[in-house]
């Protein structure tokens, strides 16, 4: 994950968005998200980019045995600490590309809003597949390619300030792309469709479940939600390592 969330400045907005304040609750793709998980009693679960630890307290809540929430920022993770401290959990200051990932040692691998941080997602594909279990489940939520490739990740405004549409530029190369978050400069990754499905197919993976993210009819009064409605912000895929 970028550095960026150990930016003091980035860090304090970051905590006062809705999912950093309610958790789940407050994630417009929970909804859908949560679907995806298997039945977790008995089981250990591997959180790439962790965050706050919401997924992982979720996992201890539903029966895992075993949860590691990994995360590059340490702000992050001692939040996690702070917010999440079931016993069951373990967080580890690490980033995606530096764990270990030993070989078949996770029944579940979740990464929610972390790996369009990542350049080179095929080979994180590769160590997740390692280190799952056969049969084991790997479900994440990457930013859609289509936000990703947006131009300068944001609307064209009208003259009145409202969103007018989304513009696609450059879909079809990947790699960096430099946007304005949360008040700072932040350096994301590009992939695209083809590159995220084939990327696990290619790689062990049997999809079960892609899904494109549509906030609930409940949350069209959050600021900005109906917006979320004209083009696909997030993508859900949930994937099976077949050994």
């Amino acid at each position: 994950m970028n550095s960026e969330y150990d930016n003091e400045k980035f860090f304090e907005e970051y905590a006062k968005m809705p999912r950093s304040i309610d958790g789940l609750s407050a994630a417009g793709e929970w909804h859908q998200l949560k679907r995806l998980f298997p039945s977790l009693p008995g089981k250990k679960v591997l959180d790439l980019g962790c965050g706050y630890g919401w997924h992982c307290a979720f996992a201890a809540k539903q029966g895992a045995v075993q949860v590691l929430g990994l995360d590059l920022s340490e702000k992050m993770i001692g939040e996690a600490k702070r917010r999440n401290p079931e016993k069951q959990i373990e967080y580890r200051v690490c980033g995606i590309e530096e764990y270990e990932y030993p070989e078949n040692m996770w029944d579940c691998v979740i990464s929610n809003l972390a790996l369009h941080y990542i350049g080179n997602l095929e080979n994180i594909f590769q160590k997740v597949y390692r280190t799952l279990e056969p049969g084991g489940a790997f479900i994440f939520n990457i930013e859609h390619p289509v936000f990703t490739a947006g131009v300068g990740q944001d609307w064209i405004y009208t003259e009145a300030g409202t969103p007018k549409y989304w513009p696609v530029d450059n879909y079809f190369v990947p790699g960096k792309r430099n946007t304005h978050f949360l008040g700072c400069d932040i350096v994301k990754q590009h992939h695209t469709l083809t590159q995220i499905l084939m990327g696990l197919l290619n790689n062990g993976f049997r999809l079960e479940a892609v899904k494109e993210a549509e906030p609930p009819e409940d949350m069209m009064n959050f600021p900005g939600m109906k917006d979320e409605l004209r083009r696909p912000m997030m993508l859900l895929i949930k994937a099976i390592a077949k050994k």
